[in-house]
């Protein structure tokens, strides 16, 4: 059965995980190609509001950007043909497919990298949207990679309470969260998760 498409103008928990559980990061450079793959596929079509890397699978929060707002000149091909429609969920496709096809060639390694679907699920309420945030900087924290957010270096956590140039919507994020204090505070307490209880990859 597949997957629905993604829709424009709608907001995304998107996350998958190695087939069988198996790593998809094995050493700093592979978490830092995956980005900029992200970058060459994803930035065009999408706007990121928080992600994280974990050592065998990933979460990010997406705003899949309406048709018109899609600047084509940008957008990048697994293949030289250009597509009559811009797909969010082929774009995705491609980023994990060149990922993997990067990590056979380095590691002398064959077959699937990543679980055949990758999952989605549309985030429609504020209140989910904020904890979602929180679940996904919390990640490394719940999976016991470290005991504090901040000290984990592959998540988007950082990139909000920086000043650095980014191309993740930090300003939107803080706004959901009134202001950087807030966003701060928040994500130093326990809110209630059981909204994605069930999302939540072992």
């Amino acid at each position: 059965m597949n997957p629905i498409p993604l829709e424009n103008g709608k907001y995304y928990h998107i996350y998958n995980r190695g087939n069988n559980g198996i790593d998809l990061f094995y050493e700093i450079e592979n978490y830092k190609h995956f980005l900029r793959l992200y970058e060459k596929y994803i930035d065009p079509v999408a706007e990121t509001y928080a992600w994280c890397l974990m050592k065998n699978h990933f979460h990010i929060l997406v705003y899949i950007k309406e048709t018109e707002e899609i600047d084509s000149t940008k957008l990048e091909y697994s293949s030289t043909d250009k597509p009559k429609i811009v797909s969010a969920s082929k774009q995705f496709s491609n980023l994990f497919n060149a990922y993997t096809l990067a990590m056979n060639k380095r590691y002398k390694r064959t077959g699937s990298l990543f679980e055949k679907n990758f999952r989605r699920k549309v985030v429609n309420s504020e209140t989910y949207f904020q904890k979602l945030i929180f679940y996904i900087h919390n990640n490394p924290v719940q999976h016991k990679f470290t005991e504090n957010i901040i000290e984990y270096p592959w998540t988007s956590y950082g990139t909000v309470t920086s000043n650095k140039k980014t191309k993740l919507q930090r300003e939107k994020v803080i706004e959901y969260f009134h202001d950087l204090e807030n966003f701060k505070y928040y994500h130093s307490s326990n809110p209630n998760l059981d909204e994605i209880e069930g999302l939540i990859m072992e």
